[in-house]
């Protein structure tokens, strides 16, 4: 039994690195995210002119250097370290400049240079044997899997968060309170969005059901949202939410409380017909929803602001078109009766500390992050460039425009430095070389975003659902303690997989939308 066990790991290893996950993220980042990223980004477009560019296919060239006597030459990782280089790769990208509806052609650009992880797809090291490695000044038994900027040689820590774009229920306080909140963060395209309902017994008589969302200052109540959502009748909000009798008369009681805030003419209601009646609500709610985005502002603008508000910053995840308002609605519906069923103890909130409700970032996922900043401040730049040599007079040039150092110092500056953009710091950290062993656990390292001032209890418990996922041993002393934890020497984290194959397996299973 022993032997077969041993022949186990052995056959594990043999198929899987020990920095498989940052490598094969960092490929998938570098094969198709990046080019995600430009198709999605933002067009460039000049007020002058009509000008306007296009942006194609991107491709990535292994590191070379050029020396002083303008000679380039490949540069391999050991050189990198002993001269203080940064081993990085070269980006050209496709880029084309029209003029209303003549466009030129394509030419490849040179936007920057993208640090490169040892032992990844571009990588001189990739795929060469134990004497070729020696050959090159490397040790065989490197794993590779981190960067080298200036020199020095840095590691993408893993960070581990609440599961994005689900919903998490909370309790707070103590049962006898009556108070609980529904969390999701919505995440589309590197903007996350915090959507937090929350059940409350009103001091006075108020609203029990409230919600917050970026961009609209304070809290709304929930029925305020989902009448401007389209769910416009009190039916309608009502059979929604739920057919619990319990929950309906919370829901009515909120609804009749709420209206009164809109602003609402009995009198004028009684005129219309059941479709006029439906829009008259909607667009109450809407009013009073830009009246919060966009105070004293003219009605025409606070209308079209509160319709943009809720469209580009509520559950963005579902989609940022007005087609997507129905989906919405239904989801916070959902919800909703999820949070009530909490109050009334028929569902246990969810534990936040269960694994099923983390996710771990990995190398490729923080890159994204970084890369998508870094392009926005690259294409800024290029109209800027744009906009002032057409103000001196002068025929605009794609590739004069570019400015390569702007995206080069953006990635270099951040793997340097560790400050991450979102204000996050020590993301990427000095690779300890201290031992061999030591290399290895820092590769495998997974960090908390919780503050390490303050107790945090569970947080730091062993939890069960840690188990054959996080090492139970391996996890420092002191203020960090159960906030840095390592993963287990045979867990491997999958990259993730394309969601519509999976809603297409869904579909196939006879599921209803």
């Amino acid at each position: 039994m022993k032997k077969s066990a041993w022949g186990m790991v052995d056959a594990f290893f043999d198929k899987y690195n020990l920095v498989d996950h940052h490598i094969k993220s960092y490929n998938d980042f570098v094969n198709h995210r990046i080019q995600d990223i430009i198709d999605i980004a933002e067009p460039i477009t000049l007020e002058q002119g009509a000008y306007s560019v296009q942006t194609g296919k991107l491709e990535i060239k292994p590191p070379f250097t050029k020396e002083a006597d303008g000679s380039k030459s490949h540069i391999f990782p050991t050189e990198a370290r002993l001269r203080n280089l940064t081993y990085s790769a070269h980006m050209y990208l496709e880029m084309a400049l029209s003029k209303g509806e003549e466009q030129q052609d394509f030419e490849k650009v040179y936007i920057g240079e993208l640090p490169l992880m040892l032992k990844s797809d571009i990588c001189h090291l990739s795929n060469l044997n134990e004497q070729e490695l020696m050959a090159k000044g490397e040790d065989p038994q490197d794993p590779g899997g981190y960067f080298i900027v200036n020199g020095s040689e840095r590691a993408i820590v893993t960070m581990e968060e609440i599961a994005p774009n689900k919903i998490i229920l909370e309790r707070i306080g103590e049962i006898e309170d009556r108070r609980a909140r529904a969390i999701v963060t919505s995440i589309k395209s590197g903007f996350r969005a915090r959507i937090s309902l929350e059940y409350r017994k009103p001091r006075k008589t108020g609203v029990f059901l409230r919600i917050s969302f970026p961009y609209v200052p304070g809290e709304i109540p929930l029925v305020v949202l989902l009448r401007a959502l389209g769910l416009s009748t009190d039916e309608e909000i009502i059979t929604h939410i739920s057919d619990d009798f319990n929950y309906q008369m919370i829901v009515a009681d909120d609804i009749q409380v709420s209206d009164p805030a809109l602003k609402i003419e009995a009198e004028e209601m009684e005129e219309l017909t059941k479709e006029e009646r439906r829009e008259y609500l909607t667009k109450s709610a809407i009013k009073y929803i830009g009246n919060r985005v966009a105070k004293g502002m003219t009605e025409e603008y606070r209308i079209r602001r509160a319709e943009d508000v809720i469209d580009r910053y509520l559950l963005p995840h579902m989609g940022i078109e007005s087609e997507n308002r129905a989906e919405k609605a239904t989801y916070l519906a959902e919800m909703t009766e999820m949070l009530l069923q909490v109050i009334s103890e028929t569902r246990e909130p969810h534990d936040k500390d269960h694994y099923t409700n983390k996710r771990l970032r990995v190398s490729g996922d923080l890159m994204e992050d970084l890369f998508r900043v870094a392009f926005t401040s690259l294409t800024r730049d290029m109209s800027y460039q744009l906009e002032r040599s057409l103000a001196r007079g002068k025929e605009p040039s794609v590739k004069q425009a570019v400015r390569s150092d702007v995206l080069t110092e953006n990635i270099k500056h951040a793997i340097a430095t560790g400050n991450w953009v979102g204000g996050r710091a020590g993301v990427s950290q000095l690779l300890d070389r201290t031992s061999y062993m030591g290399t290895l656990s820092h590769m495998r390292r997974v960090v908390s975003p919780l503050s390490r001032s303050q107790p945090h209890f569970e947080a730091r418990d062993l939890h069960p659902t840690q188990f054959g996922k996080i090492c139970p041993n391996e996890t420092p002393e002191g203020p960090n303690c159960g906030l840095v934890k390592n993963l287990a020497l045979m867990a491997k984290i999958s990259e993730g997989s394309d969601p519509e194959e999976i809603e297409n397996i869904i579909k196939k299973m006879g599921v209803l939308n």
